[in-house]
């Protein structure tokens, strides 16, 4: 497939992008700065600035399905208003570009812990987080209103860290997932093999989705 990832050079953008690649989709690679992504045939890095709609329009075209892996920096003091004003403009990017299939980088925040109450909104939950947690969760809700994308959002356990590629991993949907010992974690590898898994099999068609081991 030809794929058009946003945010290719960030924590969560370079595992899907090996993981892309590794399974032979032809990746263009969207980012500020293309020239830290490292040669590769399928690859066309693309410099590109996810606030300008018309840009995003221009460097989707063509493609089968859009990820966003958009981060607006987690040191960002308007950390919240950015994320999501990137967020409105690749929406309306893709779909001035006229792709429908987009995939979205979530956050756990939005994720259920019990009936009605999410993790961004319990106290225990950490403050640098919350203003990057609760644009992540604005995006969701700005998802759940398109007419005309087909989306998919998926969210990480708690813990999203480097480690192995397993393929031995739960997916859920609005609640989240926690392992035998009430531990949520993933791996960004496995993270990314869910991503892709969803973009080769769609089973989440505008829908939210998490994944945990």
């Amino acid at each position: 497939m030809k794929i058009a990832l946003i945010g290719a050079t960030g924590f969560v953008g370079t595992a899907i992008l090996k993981e892309a690649l590794d399974r032979g989709h032809d990746v263009t690679a969207i980012a500020r700065h293309p020239e830290k992504l490292q040669p590769h045939p399928r690859l066309r890095p693309q410099k590109g600035d996810a606030y300008n709609p018309e840009e995003v329009a221009r460097l989707v075209a063509g493609h089968d399905a859009v990820i966003s892996a958009f981060n607006s920096g987690s040191s960002n003091p308007d950390l919240y208003n950015q994320q999501l004003k990137g967020t409105a403009a690749i929406i309306t990017g893709v779909k001035e570009a006229g792709i429908t299939r987009v995939l979205w980088v979530g956050g756990a925040g939005s994720l259920e812990i019990k009936p009605g109450v999410q993790l961004v909104d319990t106290p225990e939950f950490p403050k640098d987080w919350k203003q990057g947690a609760l644009a992540t969760r604005e995006a969701l809700n700005l998802l759940r209103k398109e007419t005309i994308l087909d989306w998919s959002f998926l969210s990480p356990s708690a813990d999203l860290s480097p480690g192995q590629r397993t393929g031995r991993f739960r997916l859920g949907k609005d609640q989240l997932l926690t392992d035998a010992n009430g531990k949520s974690h993933i791996s960004t590898q496995d993270y990314a093999m869910a991503m892709i898994d969803e973009v080769e099999k769609p089973m989440h068609r505008r829908q939210r989705f998490t994944v945990g081991y």
